[in-house]
Parts: structure tokens; sequence; C-alpha cells
């Protein structure tokens, strides 16, 4: 029987196992062809130039303000290696020069509370340079408003309320005077512009605050003061 006449006796005769038979042999070809295409894809890409993009961000970084500030992007986790350089600084400082040159950061958002002031940690300078501990704030202030609104205090500080936060200054190691209402704090004003040209971020540190326990939900040491910094209420002592 010739084979023209054999596959019209089995199409009569058997035509679900050759339906069958076609069907599967189509997908199994389709497949390959399909497998073949994305390999041809992998293989093509692979050997694409390389990107001149660095970071994943599509274009390469910008100096950093001939290293006047402590750069941090707003994506999460940027500021992991800037946060470690800014207090192994503070330490080193600290250890060299004492707490003199010490001050203490809160961070306030008036969109939240305009009278609600969080601690948020510390910054010093290296004594006898360009650093004041203004300066030292505005050359870290990225870095300590993402740490603030992002990781520490993002209720108060975070989302709607992160377009207006403002950072303030007290003595260095006052946390216990601040929430007695002993002393006043101010205002850091002021941009990367107003840094001076002698200064350099490697004479200034940050000592981030780190909530523990129920500090993480209920927040850490807060307090409140007027529009000039000054306690709304009067001094009182903590029992002993």
């Amino acid at each position: 029987m010739n084979p023209k006449a054999l596959l019209s006796f089995l199409l009569v005769t058997y035509p679900s196992v050759i339906i069958g038979l076609t069907t599967n042999f189509n997908s199994r070809s389709t497949t390959s062809l399909f497998a073949k295409k994305q390999q041809n894809r992998k293989s093509s890409s692979s050997k694409a130039p390389a990107s001149k993009s660095v970071g994943g961000f599509g274009s390469a970084p910008k100096p950093a303000s001939d290293g006047k500030v402590r750069t941090v992007s707003g994506f999460a986790g940027s500021g992991t290696k800037p946060l470690r350089v800014a207090a192994n600084t503070f330490d080193k400082l600290r250890k060299d020069y004492g707490k003199e040159y010490t001050s203490d950061v809160y961070c306030k958002s008036p969109l939240n509370d305009p009278e609600l002031l969080w601690f948020v940690g510390k910054v010093n300078i290296r004594p006898n340079t360009a650093a004041t501990p203004d300066q030292a704030v505005i050359a870290q202030k990225r870095l300590i408003l993402e740490y603030a609104k992002r990781e520490l205090r993002p209720q108060n500080l975070g989302g709607k309320y992160a377009s207006s936060l403002e950072l303030w200054l007290a003595p260095g190691d006052s946390e216990m005077d601040a929430v007695q209402n002993k002393v006043s704090i101010t205002k850091v004003d002021g941009s990367v512009a107003d840094l001076s040209e002698d200064f350099s971020v490697n004479d200034v540190g940050y000592n981030p605050e780190i909530y523990v326990g129920d500090e993480v939900e209920k927040g850490g040491l807060r307090i409140k003061r007027d529009d000039d910094g000054n306690p709304i209420k009067p001094v009182f002592e903590v029992n002993q």
C-alpha cells in the first residue's frame, strides 16, 4: 500500500490516534522553537556592551560637592555606608577631643506637630578647623533626615510629614536637661552653599539615635519647644 493510501486508511480507522500524534508533534516543535529563541535572546543580550550607568540608577554619581557633604539617595538602604562612615568619624573625634565639641540633634515636622521635636542623634566637629556645629548638620543633613524619617520615626517624620522637616541643635549630652526644660535649642538654617571654603566633611561626625525595645513603637526621647526653641513648660526635676 502506498503512503498516501496508508495515511487515508489510518485516518478513517484510527482518527483519534493520528490526530493526537500530529498534535503532540506540533506542540513539541513549537516548544523547542520557543526555547531556541529564548536561548538566542539570552546569548545576544550577554554579548551586549556593558552600560556606562553606575549603581543601577542610570547615570554616574556626581561628585559630593568636593568632599563637603555625605551624600545619600532616597532609596532604602542607600545610606548604610555613609551612616557607618559618619558614626566611625564621630567615635574617633569623640575619643580624641571629648564631648566638648559635641552637639545634640533634634528633628521636627511642623506638619505633624509644630512644638514636638525628636532626638535623632549627635554631631561633633574636629577643633581648630573650619567646621562648626551648624555646618556639621548641614554637611550631613540629607543623611540625618533620611535616617530620621525612614528608620527612626517614620510615624511622625516620614510620608506626608517629610516635606517640612527641620533640624535643631542643643548642647552636647544635654538630653536630661532638655527633657527637664532647662535648655533652649537653635534651628539650623542654610544649605551646602553656605559651607565655608575650607570645610571638609572629614572633620565632622554623626552618631545616630537607635531605638530599642518599646521605643521602636512608642518612640524615644522627645521634647517640646516654641518657634524660637525655648521650653514651653517650666523647669521640673526628675525624682531620683
